[in-house]
């Protein structure tokens, strides 16, 4: 490992996203905001009693990953219930469905079935107001030392969430034009966000990782997707999505095989959608896990092209809290770095700690070790 620390402290300490170590958004809700979002449910509280509690648990995440040495910093996804679904139903033309389909995800004690909310497209897709835009300017004047970073569902989500199925077919007889306005609706969105002063934007897209999955690969085609091809043209609808993006906005998309109490949903390595990911979509990093035999091995990184794209490795896992070994952490940086070169490699955890406000079998204790382990690797791997 000398050789390979030695060509890793030349990269040096990184000024712009993704950072050495980063991480991908959601932190466990600390017990008095859970307590608080069941109190305004049963209307003990009012909205702006609410706002209170997530506005100082937000203060303290933020405290907390500066403290720990983070040049990045998000609010936690602490006003959200999900990670994607609070963003995707803000979205013009998109109205809440019960859920009818039963999500089946797997930990090491068996089976964990979810049946998440639904979703329709019901009218013209668009953005009037810019989704998560309060909440973005109340991180960014909360940081002091980390960049802010808002993290939101890629295009690809409010297609896979349903398929042809969940579209009016009055509104949008082709798929053509529903991607048309969805896409619109996002560089609008992207824009607005950028006027904001965002300059650090995370798309967050588990298709891309499901779809290594031949299973999931047989979902899409029962959506009437193109399981050979559809990551593809999710990536195709991604880049639309950014085109014209603010000058000076670094964007990163996040990918894992399901997050959910501590369970999973896919397996299967990247090899099946790492040539088109690397090589087509465009953005500036890649937050992918490799925390343990689900996804594979890091022979895929062999396809990422030389310069500016970076690969963040999540190899620690958020699924439970049992500690990594940094000695560990930094053999499978070196086994990394075989194939692709080592200054455009970062570090991270696998997913967030929290992708739904249940959060993962882990103690808030057990969520900052880990974080304070990543931020203390990459500076003993890269300087």
């Amino acid at each position: 490992m000398q050789q390979e620390t030695a060509t890793a402290t030349a990269a040096g300490r990184r000024t712009m996203p993704p950072f050495r170590a980063d991480h991908v958004g959601s932190l466990l809700r600390p017990p008095a905001l859970l307590k608080a979002r069941e109190d305004f449910a049963q209307g003990r509280i009012d909205a702006d009693e609410l706002r209170a509690v997530e506005d100082e648990a937000i203060r303290e995440a933020v405290r907390m990953q500066e403290d720990v040495g983070l040049q990045s910093a998000t609010d936690g996804e602490f006003r959200r219930a999900s990670w994607h679904m609070d963003f995707i139903y803000q979205l013009d033309g998109i109205s809440q469905e019960a859920g009818h389909i039963a999500v089946k995800f797997f930990n090491e004690q068996g089976t964990v079935e979810f049946t998440p909310a639904a979703l329709h497209v019901d009218g013209k897709l668009g953005v009037s107001k810019t989704i998560f835009g309060d909440h973005f300017r109340f991180l960014q004047e909360t940081v002091e030392s980390a960049v802010p970073k808002l993290t939101i569902p890629s295009p690809s989500m409010v297609h896979y969430r349903g398929g042809k199925a969940a579209i009016d077919p009055d509104l949008y007889p082709d798929l053509d034009a529903f991607w048309a306005d969805l896409t619109a609706a996002y560089r609008e969105q992207v824009r607005r966000l950028g006027e904001l002063g965002c300059r650090y934007l995370q798309f967050d897209d588990t298709s891309l990782a499901y779809m290594n999955d031949p299973h999931q690969r047989e979902y899409v085609a029962s959506i009437g997707g193109d399981p050979e091809r559809q990551h593809v043209e999710y990536i195709h609808h991604i880049n639309e999505a950014l085109a014209g993006r603010p000058e000076g906005m670094r964007v990163t998309t996040h990918m894992c095989r399901g997050n959910f109490r501590s369970s999973w949903a896919a397996e299967g390595g990247y090899d099946f959608v790492a040539e088109a990911l690397f090589n087509e979509l465009e953005v500036d990093g890649f937050f992918m896990e490799w925390d343990d035999e689900r996804s594979g091995g890091f022979e895929p990184l062999r396809l990422l092209p030389k310069g500016e794209k970076h690969v963040v490795l999540g190899l620690v896992t958020t699924k439970r809290g049992e500690l990594e070994s940094k000695d560990e952490l930094k053999r499978r940086i070196e086994e990394a770095s075989r194939y692709a070169p080592i200054e455009q490699l970062c570090l991270s955890p696998q997913c967030g700690f929290s992708s739904t406000v249940e959060g993962n079998v882990l103690s808030h204790d057990e969520q900052w070790a880990k974080l304070r382990l990543i931020v203390e690797v990459a500076q003993e791997v890269w300087g």
